[in-house]
Order: structure tokens, then sequence, then C-alpha cells
């Protein structure tokens, strides 16, 4: 009992320092360019984060000091690697040795620092490495935000004037840190910050290799120097040896980014586009345009479903065309690809351990169950799509002499709605339907264990019966529209384009008669490049942007991402999920950080623009020009996400129960047991 009082008395300790030093950590990055924007309030962000985490990682430390559920193989195995005996493995164990191996490098660091609390392997030290990593999670995740919006700032300056010096966004914005915060208290993470599951430390090291990424493909980056490959690719090995299905996120995600912005670096000659009458001289013109680095990538929130076919279309002859330039920039990723294929080749298997159990299999209904998860887990985000719902329906029922005068700047875009939406979403209905009715995959995981939520989510929703599963599709669809409606930045339906976009390219695109110039894009696209900038024109950039985020605070966070950049997180997405028949909650978490990161600021002025059914409401004008400088759905997402951890920790500390099989013979040699993720 004394040295379980010790625990508790250090736990404390660390408690209260800790607060203060991650003030410091967070706050050491300096504020927006001219001085910080933070509110006053912002700054205590970083703190309540922490107490929250320690809180947590306390009251399960002594509530349940000894290991649970999956913890009775990680730590027996930390500790083995602890005493040194690295061959010495549990068959039991599926996922590769980096959560042991970085609890080592941790128990070593703590023992010649004579840290007494952290220098021995028991639960309370192992599980105070996914306590540190809830906090560390958060600070990459502010970093990649960050660098999110310098590149998107950069590349619209660059692309719109090749000659002008962007200012260079160092520093993060409101949006970026309360993002990161949200990020940090998303239930998932925050629970196993708890306990000493791989989860946390993993995500961790992916969004590492996500910042580096970021640091390659910015709007001033040429071709990367030798040092950021070999970081690349020992980041891609460390986090393979985290998880396995992490070689998506390295080598598809984060590699096909890199070919698209390999792809863009081409930086062809412009040309005005020819007469055409026939389709072929279309597709040979579009094939040659695409060939040299033309290609088409709107903003996702501009994107039809045409846009994305030809989005992909584009990049991928982009590709064929131009594979040197694409592998000079990518041939890290074909490294850590290497690597995984040799690892896969020597073991036999994907997964390490209990092989019989994890064999990979195609379960398309993965891609069904994410987005109910993703709309649980942010509605708070995606309150606003009802708005965009309405929106649409006003954009429907205008006259067609209207809704062609809003659509002068996107020849067909009327057409594309009225016909092209309507068999898109039937398109999909039917897809998921079929994915439903052939498809379903019910692992006996899901049915043998009830101490997972997962459990009864199946009991009463899929395993309810055929009818239910396939009236869950109405709700499937719903959910998916609203994710991807937040990522765009729930502005898909407000009508003309804010200005001259990069990378159009759309083969059906028609120049009106009169056009001096018949280009679809404003970017120059010079091959030779233009004269460096001085630091005359570096500083007259930077006081523009001050003096822009003086007046705009989320000037730097509205902008939507690429549609490459979507479609590529849907890949890495699809190929992580649809592999594993066991549906767990936790193989969600990388697909929702992800997509959580990219998407933009929302403000209720965006929607009372373009004829929206709002325009005109004195009262609702009044309300967006209050929350005008802040999103205010942050602070419901992280009161959102605060509720989910105190409903779901209370039930895991105080509601332990017997486990007992379904003839009632108990189980488990009669040891409480415990609801969890």
């Amino acid at each position: 009992m004394a040295e379980e009082e010790v625990r508790s008395t250090a736990a404390l300790v660390l408690g209260a320092l800790l607060p203060a030093l991650t003030t410091v950590f967070f706050n050491g990055i300096p504020g927006a360019i001219g001085g910080s924007h933070l509110p006053r309030w912002g700054v205590r962000l970083p703190i309540l984060l922490t107490c929250a985490a320690q809180l947590w990682f306390t009251l399960v430390s002594l509530t349940v000091p000894e290991p649970y559920l999956d913890e009775i193989f990680h730590i027996p195995q930390a500790q083995k690697y602890c005493e040194g005996r690295f061959f010495d493995w549990d068959d039991k164990i599926t996922t590769p040795p980096g959560l042991y191996l970085f609890s080592v490098a941790a128990h070593r660091i703590a023992t010649a620092l004579r840290i007494p609390q952290l220098n021995v392997c028991d639960p309370f030290s192992l599980r105070a490495i996914n306590f540190a990593g809830v906090l560390g999670v958060s600070y990459l995740a502010l970093w990649c935000r960050q660098a999110i919006e310098a590149r998107q700032h950069e590349a619209v300056v660059s692309s719109l004037a090749p000659a002008s010096a962007p200012a260079r966004v160092r520093a993060f914005s409101q949006y970026a840190l309360h993002t990161a915060i949200n990020i940090g208290l998303f239930p998932l993470l925050f629970f196993f910050g708890g306990l000493y599951y791989t989860d946390v430390l993993s995500t961790g090291v992916v969004l590492a290799a996500f910042a580096n990424h970021l640091s390659r493909v910015g709007a001033d980056a040429g071709r990367s120097p030798m040092w950021s490959d070999i970081v690349t690719v020992a980041l891609g090995v460390w986090a393979l040896g985290m998880r396995q299905t992490n070689v998506f996120w390295i080598v598809v995600f984060m590699g096909g980014l890199e070919t698209v912005h390999a792809v863009k670096t081409l930086r062809p000659k412009r040309v005005d586009q020819p007469t055409m009458t026939t389709l072929g001289e279309k597709c040979r013109y579009f094939a040659w345009r695409y060939s040299v680095g033309d290609i088409h990538d709107l903003p996702i929130h501009k994107s039809y479903p045409d846009d994305m076919i030809f989005t992909a279309l584009s990049i991928g002859i982009a590709v064929i065309c131009n594979p040197l330039q694409v592998l000079r920039q990518v041939w890290p990723y074909i490294v850590v690809l290497a690597s995984f294929v040799s690892f896969v080749q020597w073991n036999g298997s994907v997964v390490l351990g209990d092989k019989s159990n994890h064999v990979a299999t195609i379960h398309l209904a993965q891609m069904l169950y994410i987005w109910p998860f993703f709309a649980f887990f942010s509605l708070p985000l995606l309150l606003p799509s009802g708005l965009s719902f309405l929106n649409m329906a006003a954009s429907f029922l205008r006259t067609p002499t209207r809704a062609a005068t809003a659509t002068v700047a996107a020849p067909g875009s009327f057409l594309r709605f009225r016909v092209l939406w309507p068999a898109y979403l039937t398109g999909t209905a039917v897809l998921s339907l079929a994915v439903v009715w052939f498809n379903t995959v019910v692992h006996p995981f899901t049915l043998a264990d009830n101490r997972h939520y997962m459990f009864y989510v199946f009991r009463y929703t899929i395993r309810r019966g055929a009818a239910v599963r396939l009236a869950l599709v109405l709700p499937y669809t719903l959910c998916r529209w609203a994710v991807w409606d937040a990522l765009g930045g729930h502005n898909s339906w407000s009508g003309d384009d804010e200005g001259p976009m990069a990378y159009v390219s759309h083969p059906f695109w028609i120049p009106p008669p009169t056009a001096k110039i018949r280009r679809q894009t404003a970017a120059a696209y010079p091959r030779s490049p233009e004269p460096r900038p001085t630091a005359e024109d570096r500083k007259a950039s930077e006081f523009a942007l001050r003096a822009c985020l003086e007046q705009d605070s989320l000037h730097l966070s509205t902008k939507s991402v690429a549609t490459s950049t979507g479609l590529v997180l849907l890949l890495a997405t699809a190929l992580s999920l649809v592999t594993a028949p066991l549906v767990e909650p936790r193989y969600f978490i990388l697909p929702w950080v992800v997509w959580r990161l990219m998407v933009p600021a929302w403000r209720l002025k965006d929607h009372l623009r373009h004829g929206g059914f709002l325009e005109g409401s004195t009262a609702v004008e009044a309300a967006a020009r209050w929350s005008g400088t802040y999103d205010m759905r942050l602070f419901l997402e992280g009161a959102w996400h605060m509720a989910i951890n105190l409903a779901t920790g209370y039930v895991f500390l105080y509601k332990p129960y017997v486990w007992r099989a379904e003839n009632g013979t108990v189980l488990e040699g009669g040891n409480l047991q415990r609801f969890m993720w």
C-alpha cells in the first residue's frame, strides 16, 4: 500500500508541474505575424488538456493499478525488453515492438536522469508514456495544421503571382491551436492516454512523419535535400515499427501527396485552348496537357463528381509520362514500402502473432461504418451541413434564369447540379446496398467480447436483420455527405467562385466566344524560374498579411484542401480498413485525425452569400458578425469530446462487473471487468 501511495503522490506532483511545462511547450512557438492573435483564454487551452489528461491518468493508475485487457500482453512484453530479453516474444501480440523499444529508451533515460517515478517498467511508468503521448500528439497536430495553412497561403500567392514574395507563415493561428487541443481531447486517443496500448504513440509517429512531409512539399520547396529523404525513411520505418497498417498512411497517403506535388512542379508553358469540334480532338489535346503537368485539381468544395474523375485521370497521366520527376520526389517512400514487403516475406504474414485470428480479408462495409463514426465524434463540426443542405435545396428550386445567372463563372454547373449529383447519389446508394448485402462481415471477436462498445453497436443494429442493415444505408449516406461537406468548409453550394484558380483543366470547358485569353486558369506556370524576391518584397508581403490578419483572424484557416488531397485521403483510409475483418474503433483513429487536421474553419457569414436561404435575415446577419472572428464550433467540439470522455471514463472506473458466459459461468477467474472502447 505504501508503494501505491508513493505512486499516487508522484502522479499528483507530475500533474502539478506539467500544466506549466505544457504552457511553455505550446507557447514557445511564435504568435501570428506581427504578434499573437490568440485571445487571452487561448493560452489556457494547453493547461486544460494537460490537467484533464493528467487527472485521467492518475485515476486509472489508482483505480486499475494492474494490467487490464490487452495490457496483460503489452506490459509483460515491455518488462521483458526492460530486462534485456529482446528475443523473448509473446505469440499473442500482433503488432511490431516499436512501443516496447520506445519504452526501454524512456526507461533508460529516466534511470540516467535519476527520476525515481519513471525508472521502473511497471504499469504506472509504462502508462505515463501514453499520458505524455497525448500531449505530444496534440503538439504535433498543431505543427501539422500550421503547415497546412502556411502551404495553402503560399501556394495561392505563388500560383496567382509567380514573381511575388508570399509571406512565410511560421506562426500558428487560433484555429490551429484550438484544433490541436480538440484532437488531444479526441475520446479514443484521450482514453488510451491512461492505458498502455499502441494507439497513442503510433498516432504520434505518423503525425511526425506528416509534419515532415508538409515541410517537404511547401510552396517554395524544390527538390527535397538528402537529409530530408533520410529523415523520411527513418520516420516511415519507425511508423511501421509501431503498427503494420501505418504503411498505408506513410506510403499511400504521404507518398501519394508527394506524387501530386511532383506533378505540380512540372510548371508547363501555358497555351490558349484551340477550337475543337470532335471528341477525339478534345481527348488528344487534354491528354497532352495532362502529360506535361497541366492537371485538373480544384479546391475540394468546388469539385463535382466529374471534377474528381478528371483529377484522378489527369494526375495519373502526368505520373505515367513523367516517371523520373516523380521518382526523385517519392523514392524514400518506395524504400519504406520495400522494407515492409521484406518484413512480410520474412514473417510469412502481416501480423506477428495470433495469425489465425488476424487474416486479411476484403471487408468493404468498413467504408460505410466509418462515416457514422466520424459524424458521432465530430457532430458539432457537421452542424453547418444543415445550412448547406437548405442552401442546396434553395439553389435547386431557383428558376433556370436565376440559376444560370449565378453560375456564369462556372459554365455547365447548373446542368451538373441537376444531372450529375442525382446520378452520383443514386449510384453510391446502389453500391452501398450491394456492399451491405454481399459483404457484411461479423468477426467472432465482435460477438464474443461484450466488454467493448462495438459489441452493443452490432447487437442493436447490424445483427437486427437484413432489413435493418439495408435501412442503415440512408444514415451512412447522410453521414458521408456531411463529413465530405465539412472537409470542403460547408461552402459547396455557395455559388460563384471566389476568383481565378490554379490547376483547372476540365475537358468539357468551352471558352467564351469573346474571350481574348482562352485558358481555364489564371496561373502563369513559367518553365523558367522567376527572379528571387528581394528582402523588401518579402517584408511588404508580410506587412500585407499582417494587415489582413488584423482584419480577419481566420484568413489562413478557411481555405479547403485540393481535390487530390481528399481523394488520396479516401484511398489510404479504404486500404487501411477494407483489409481488416474486425470492426475496431481504434482502427478509425488515424483516418479521423488526418481528416480533422484538414477541416477548414467555418463562419456563418459564408452562408449568407449568393442567394442562400438565410440571406436578408437581420438576426442571422448580427449573429454572423458576432461569430465572424472565430469558429464557434470548436467550443462545442471540445465540450462534446469532454462529455464523451467523462461518460466513458466514469463507466470504466466506477461501473465494473463480473464477466459471465451465457450459461452463467464466471469468466476470467471472477476478476472485475470494465467497459471500454
